[in-house]
């Protein structure tokens, strides 16, 4: 067999696939507090989409990362955001627009939000697909 050729995978095997943006950072409009409102604070984040099944030979028939970090840079322009919960549910919700997307965790962390006492605060949500 030519080694550019893969062999198939039998039909009883379980297939699941992640895309993965780890570690994203940038600055965000975001907080309650009146010393948040007005100035850009640092998030970053990290977010997981649990895809079908299919196998995947083109760009079409996955997530494109760099879709997921212009999602995220679209919500944090759109302008201040009180709370990182909200940001995050943004966030899911763009990436379990995508047909293929089952489950989708984000994780957004508000570094030195409660310094000196805890390296960064923040929030953890998980959108899942409902099988209809």
């Amino acid at each position: 067999m030519p080694a550019s050729v893969a062999p198939s995978v039998a039909p009883s095997v379980t297939r699941r696939q992640k895309v993965l943006v780890r570690g994203l950072r940038l600055e965000a409009f975001i907080g309650i507090h009146d010393h948040e409102k007005g100035r850009a604070q640092s998030l970053a984040i990290d977010v997981e989409i649990d895809l079908a099944g299919q196998r995947v030979e083109t760009l079409a028939d996955t997530v494109n990362y760099e879709a997921v970090v212009d999602a995220v840079r679209r919500i944090a322009s759109a302008g201040h955001i009180d709370l990182v919960e909200t940001f995050a549910e943004r966030l899911a919700e763009a990436c379990l627009a995508h047909e293929g997307a089952l489950r989708v965790r984000v994780m957004i962390l508000k570094p030195g939000a409660l310094a000196p006492d805890a390296e960064a605060a923040g929030v953890e949500l998980i959108l899942e697909r409902n099988e209809t």
